[in-house]
């Protein structure tokens, strides 16, 4: 991709409107637009990184054994009243709206009484059973906090994975294991090491629940780490310590419904022809969240530092000098030939405005082409780039094959 022709620009003031780091360096590096307090566009940038950490997610979920489905966001009424959750004092971050025709309806902000009622039609004996399924979808919650950027908004989208079992034990079986996969996805996006799994309420969906609590100055939660050596804390929210806890943001959660969404109609027969109710389990994450996160915590002084497997780009090539424009042009192309993800600084600028806007865009692996690497053999091949370290700042000057080979 050509910087010169990229939807967006970078921008060297901070909006007037943000006070987390992680809208402020995402919004000057050109990855996101504000709509209105807790709604944010995806712009070319974000929306790479963004997916990325959706294929993750999604690569995870598979080989947990999940089944991909895409639901409605339009939420019937009746479904929500069995469950005593349509009422505003229960729940209060509801959005909703009225059809012309006459009746309410709700913006989806979970789906458990959707997929439950959906799922009568499906299962009817234990042969049905176990199964689990999930979705990436838009989700809508009515924030009062929307003042964390990604973090918190009204509008996202929502990876949550519901499970279906004959009974609590193999529900547990299938629950360690969920845990498992979140701790790939977490390591996976450069976070696993200062990410918790977390003892916490479980709100309106059961008794106790489990979180995965970023460390960052930046969260709404306080954690009281419980075992380092496991990764394992507790919320505040049930064990009120008197000494300090630590600042942290969910990024994932799972619960143990047990039959509270499938009671009283979401039934099978066991192997004696009994009727049993369907044990049930929910597990989420907010990719837009852990985007957010994966800045707030990794990001330097000059900006957004990405982990390989989420950044936008794997490579950014920069052009320093003007007489270095025709070598440039053909590295991009060998580059692009090789299938790698290059975003190349063409444009007309000082080297200063480049390097620093390299920094803050934040690929991990910078390619300059300029004076330091002008001296070299005549064959392409051959040419000499230096080549950055975004995370260390460390530097080295290699041919353009070397890199490549060692590269790939």
């Amino acid at each position: 991709m050509r910087q010169s022709q990229l939807f967006t620009k970078t921008r060297r003031e901070a909006p007037a409107d943000e006070v987390s780091k992680n809208a402020i360096l995402l919004t000057r590096a050109g990855f996101i637009n504000k709509e209105m307090a807790g709604v944010y566009d995806f712009l070319p940038l974000g929306l790479r990184t963004l997916n990325k950490i959706i294929s993750i997610i999604r690569e995870e979920m598979n080989a947990l054994g999940g089944q991909e489905i895409l639901m409605s966001s339009l939420q019937r009424k009746e479904l929500w009243e069995r469950t005593d959750r349509w009422d505003d004092k229960k729940v209060d971050n509801w959005f909703k709206t009225k059809l012309k025709e006459g009746g309410e309806l709700g913006l989806g902000f979970t789906h458990e009484e959707p997929i439950s009622n959906m799922l009568e039609q499906f299962i009817s004996s234990y042969k049905d059973l176990p199964f689990s399924v999930y979705q990436f979808q838009n989700k809508f919650r009515n924030e009062v906090r929307a003042k964390s950027g990604i973090m918190r908004t009204r509008e996202f989208i929502m990876k949550d994975l519901y499970s279906f079992n004959t009974d609590q034990e193999a529900h547990q079986n299938f629950y360690e294991k969920a845990k498992e996969s979140y701790r790939k996805i977490f390591n996976r996006v450069g976070i696993g090491d200062i990410t918790y799994l977390t003892e916490a309420s479980g709100g309106t969906f059961s008794a106790r629940s489990h979180e995965f609590q970023t460390l960052t100055e930046a969260g709404e939660d306080t954690i009281f780490i419980t075992n380092e050596d496991k990764k394992e804390a507790v919320n505040k929210e049930i064990d009120n310590r008197e000494e300090d806890g630590l600042k942290a943001v969910e990024v994932g959660n799972i619960f143990t419904l047990g039959t509270k969404f499938s009671d009283p109609y979401l039934k099978f027969k066991d192997e004696d022809g009994k009727d049993q109710h369907v044990f049930m389990g929910s597990y989420g994450i907010g990719p837009a969240r852990l985007m957010g996160t994966i800045v707030e915590t990794l990001s330097d002084e000059k900006g957004i530092v990405w982990p390989k497997e989420v950044a936008p780009f794997q490579v950014h090539l920069v052009v320093v000098t003007g007489d270095s424009k025709a070598r440039a042009e053909e590295i991009y192309e060998r580059l692009i030939a090789e299938n790698i993800e290059v975003l190349y600084d063409d444009r007309d600028l000082r080297a200063g405005e480049k390097l620093k806007d390299a920094d803050l865009i934040g690929i991990p692996t910078q390619i300059i082409v300029g004076d330091k690497t002008e001296k070299g053999f005549l064959e392409p091949r051959s040419w000499f780039v230096e080549v950055k370290d975004r995370t260390s700042g460390d530097s080295r000057v290699v041919s353009i094959d070397d890199f490549i080979k060692s590269f790939k």
